[in-house]
């Protein structure tokens, strides 16, 4: 189905799985192509019932991510207007049948997994956000540098110095969702408790905010081939944050 002949509520459903991300990769369950399905049962009528169908770039991707994204793209689509149920299946995955059943009994990680879980995954999400967060700093910061700043400069910036963007749009929902200040007047470079880093500092935690993004955008480009060589569909890679 392409996106011209999507209903406005299949429209909304996909909006709303565009919402999800891989906790790892940031980037859009969509964009990476793991949404094998998203149809809407009995549109228009009080039991309208979407089932979504995802996929994982390998059998044995790590059951914590996994259940990640289909308990996000659960109550992602169970948000949508005019949704009354929704089923989300995870396929081709070791775990499916204890991560299915434990998002729609809503019995949490540790419920699907009670011998093996710790507890649940606030920890490792609030990991992954802070790794997405520096990777959108150091784009943003190329940014700045490509328009003539200095490294060292960079300790002084504000978000007001970065000019309208995917890479300032990208940053700003970053922090918002870490909690960490947005007005224009805050400082650009900050650690995870927003936190301005000293201009001494500045270099190192540069470079290393480089690696993550290294490690993010080459994670993602891996994943998408693996997911390419195991349904056979090739799914393009998008530019920007």
């Amino acid at each position: 189905m392409t996106t011209a002949t999507r209903t406005p509520l299949e429209a909304r459903v996909w909006d709303a799985l565009g919402t999800v991300c891989d906790p790892e990769l940031d980037q859009p369950i969509t964009d990476l192509g793991f949404v094998a399905e998203a149809s809407v049962r009995g549109e228009g009528s009080p039991e309208c019932t979407v089932l979504v169908r995802l996929r994982l770039p390998t059998y044995f991707c790590a059951p914590n991510f996994a259940y990640l994204m289909v308990a996000d793209a659960h109550d992602a689509v169970r948000a949508a207007p005019g949704v009354s149920a929704v089923e989300v299946r995870l396929e081709d995955h070791f775990a499916a049948e204890e991560i299915n059943a434990g998002v729609s009994s809503q019995a949490g990680f540790a419920g699907a997994f009670p011998r093996h879980a710790g507890g649940e995954l606030a920890e490792l999400r609030l990991i992954f956000r802070r790794k997405a967060h520096l990777a959108c700093l150091e784009r943003a910061c190329r940014r700045l540098l490509v328009d003539g700043w200095q490294i060292e400069a960079l300790a002084q910036a504000q978000l007001s110095d970065l000019p309208d963007s995917p890479e300032r749009e990208s940053l700003l929902r970053r922090r918002s969702g870490l909690g960490l200040p947005t007005d224009p007047g805050a400082h650009l470079f900050v650690d995870d408790h927003g936190e301005p880093v000293p201009a001494e500092d500045l270099p190192a935690r540069l470079r290393f905010a480089q690696a993550v993004r290294v490690s993010v955008d080459g994670n993602a480009h891996y994943c998408r081939g693996l997911l390419e060589t195991r349904y056979g569909t090739r799914i393009p890679e998008k530019d920007g944050p």
